[in-house]
C-alpha cells in the first residue's frame, strides 16, 4: 500500500502485516459489540429524528406562506434549511446506508426510503455505498475524492485546467445535489467516451430527471403557489432557493472536511493488493478520513459524518453510535502509532480549501512564492500554462522545488 502524497515519512512503515491484521481483529470486535447491543434505544433515536425533521419542515413551510413579512421569511428559511440538512445528512444518507435495516421497519429501510435530493436512491447507493466506500480515496476510482473534477494529489500531472478548480469547487458546492446526481450517473465518463449513451444510461438519466422534476416542482412551483393568497409567491420561491443553497453548501463542506483536508491520505490503485485483507481495508479507511470536533448539535447536523473516520470503518452501524465508539477508535490509533485526524469545522474547511487552491497550481508554486517575486512567479505560471496547453514540454519553472 503506497500513499501518493509526497511526505517525508510514512506513518505506517512501522506496521507489520501481523500488526495490520491484529488491528483488523480489534476493529471487528468493536463493530460486533455495537451490532450485538443495537436495540430500542437506537430505534427510538432515528424515529425521533425523523419526527422532528418532518414537523420542522411542515412548520417552516407553513410559516413561509406568510413570507412576504421579513420575520416570517427569516424564520421559515432557517427552519426549512435545517429540515433539508437533517433529511439529507442524518436521515437520508444513513438510512440509505442500511444503518437501520436491522429494525425491519419497511418505513425506515434502505430499500424503500426516498429523500429530498436530486439523486435517485438506487443510483446514489451504487455510487456511494458500493464504489466510494469500497475504493475510498483511490485516485481515479473514488469520485467522492475531488468529485471527479479536481486534482487531488501532488503526483497527479498538473494541467492548466486545474487553475480554475477553486471556482469549479465553489460552483459544485452551490449545486452540490445536482453534482452528486451527475457523477452518480457516471455522466462524465460517458461523455468522455463519445460513444453515445447506452440504453441503461438513458434509463438512469430519465430516472434522475424525474427525481429532479419532483423536487423542483415541490420547491419552486407547488409551495410558492400555495403562498399566492398572501402575496408571498416570490418570497417563498426565494426562501426555497436559499434553503437548498444552504443545504448544498453545508453538505459539500461536511463531505470535504471528511475526505480532503491536508494530511488525509490518497492511494494509488496499482499499489493496492488485489486481495486486500480486512485489516488493510480498515487501515485505508483510517488514513483516508478526517473528523470534525464539535457539539452534539454539530454532530447531528452533519449526519454524524463529523465522525467520518468511524463512519468509514463501519458505514452500516447506526450513526448515533459513532460518538460512543470514537474514544475506542482514538485509542487504537494511538496504540498502533497512527494519526487521528480531527479538528474544528473552521479549521477543516480552511484546510480543505487550502488544498484545493494548492493543488490547482504546479507543485511547489505556493511554497516558492512571496511578495517580492509574485509578479515573476505569475508570469512563469502563465508561460507554463501556455506551453502545456500547446502540447509542448514546459521547461522547469523557477519555483520548482
Amino acid at each position: 500500500m503506497t500513499v501518493l502524497e509526497n511526505k517525508p515519512a510514512s506513518q505506517i512503515a512501522h506496521l507489520t502485516p501481523e500488526d495490520i491484521e491484529s488491528l483488523g481483529r480489534e476493529l471487528d470486535a468493536i463493530r460486533q459489540e455495537v451490532v450485538d447491543s443495537r436495540g430500542e434505544r437506537d430505534a427510538a433515536y432515528i424515529r425521533r429524528v425523523i419526527d422532528v425533521q418532518r414537523k420542522l419542515e411542515l412548520g417552516s413551510r407553513v410559516v413561509l406562506l406568510a413570507s412576504v413579512f421579513p420575520p416570517a421569511w427569516v424564520l421559515g428559511t432557517l427552519g426549512l434549511s435545517a429540515a433539508k440538512i437533517l433529511d439529507n445528512m442524518e436521515i437520508g444518507h444513513n438510512v440509505l446506508h442500511g444503518q437501520w435495516d436491522w429494525m425491519r421497519d419497511p418505513k425506515i429501510h434502505s430499500t424503500t426510503w426516498d429523500w429530498d435530493h436530486a439523486s435517485p436512491p438506487e443510483q446514489w447507493k451504487r455510487a456511494h455505498n458500493e464504489t466510494h466506500h469500497t475504493f475510498t480515496n483511490i485516485v481515479g476510482q473514488d469520485n467522492d475524492l475531488g468529485y471527479g473534477i479536481m486534482r487531488v494529489d501532488e503526483d497527479q500531472e498538473w494541467k492548466p485546467r486545474y487553475l480554475v478548480q477553486p471556482l469549479w469547487n465553489f460552483v459544485n458546492a452551490c449545486i452540490f445535489e445536482y453534482g452528486i446526481a451527475m457523477y452518480d450517473l457516471d455522466l462524465g465518463d460517458s461523455l468522455r467516451e463519445k460513444k453515445g449513451f447506452s440504453p441503461e444510461m438513458r434509463a438512469n438519466i430519465r430516472k434522475t430527471l424525474q427525481k429532479i422534476r419532483k423536487q423542483v416542482t415541490k420547491d419552486y412551483v407547488v409551495h410558492p403557489l400555495l403562498s399566492l393568497p398572501t402575496g408571498s409567491f416570490l418570497s417563498t420561491l426565494a426562501a426555497n432557493a436559499t434553503a437548498n443553497l444552504v443545504r448544498n453548501v453545508w453538505s459539500h463542506s461536511i463531505i470535504m472536511c471528511g475526505h480532503f483536508p491536508e494530511g488525509v491520505e490518497t492511494f494509488e490503485q496499482k499499489s493496492l493488493d488485489a486481495n486486500e485483507t480486512r485489516g488493510q481495508w480498515y487501515l485505508r479507511q483510517m488514513l483516508g478520513s478526517a473528523n470534525i470536533s464539535g457539539s452534539k448539535a454539530m454532530h447531528l447536523m452533519s449526519g454524524n459524518l463529523s465522525h467520518q473516520i468511524e463512519h468509514h470503518l463501519f458505514p452500516d452501524l447506526p450513526s448515533n453510535r459513532y460518538g460512543e465508539i470514537a474514544p475506542k477508535i482514538k485509542d487504537l490509533f494511538q496504540r498502533y502509532g497512527l494519526s487521528y485526524h480531527e479538528a474544528s469545522l473552521p479549521k477543516q474547511v480552511g484546510s480543505a480549501w487550502h488544498k484545493v487552491f494548492r493543488l490547482s497550481l504546479p507543485n511547489g508554486w505556493l511554497a516558492e512564492t512571496n511578495r517580492r517575486n509574485v509578479v515573476g512567479q505569475v508570469r512563469g505560471l502563465f508561460r507554463q500554462a501556455r506551453s502545456a496547453g500547446a502540447g509542448a514540454v514546459a521547461p522547469a519553472p523557477a519555483y520548482a522545488a
